[in-house]
């Protein structure tokens, strides 16, 4: 979305291969375009620029609780295949997801 504005977009990782240190440095760049795409869009009088897949309004609060929804989806599904396979992930994991304050104060 943001690559026609000067926003990098980060290489994609192989996810059959990718290391845990990897990954993280490229949650981090993807962090980083999703703050960048908000602040374009704030700048843009509080809408982001379209793309062709954008199945949601433009609009900054739309745009965010599109990706926090999209995100939770993908921790879900995460911790479902966890106790699929039979490991239980600890309480802050689990319970953590949904501790805001705390989340907040790191």
């Amino acid at each position: 979305m943001g690559a026609k504005h000067g926003i990098s977009v980060p290489p994609a990782v192989n996810g059959r291969v990718v290391r845990r240190a990897e990954l993280a440095r490229a949650l981090g760049r993807s962090s980083e375009g999703i703050v960048e795409l908000i602040r374009l869009g704030v700048s843009r009088g509080g809408n982001v620029p379209p793309a062709a897949w954008q199945n949601f309004p433009t609009d900054v609060v739309h745009f965010l609780s599109y990706f926090v929804a999209h995100e939770a989806h993908h921790r879900g599904q995460l911790c479902m295949l966890a106790r699929q396979f039979g490991y239980r992930l600890p309480a802050e994991v689990t319970y953590g997801l949904w501790q805001w304050k705390e989340r907040a104060r790191k």
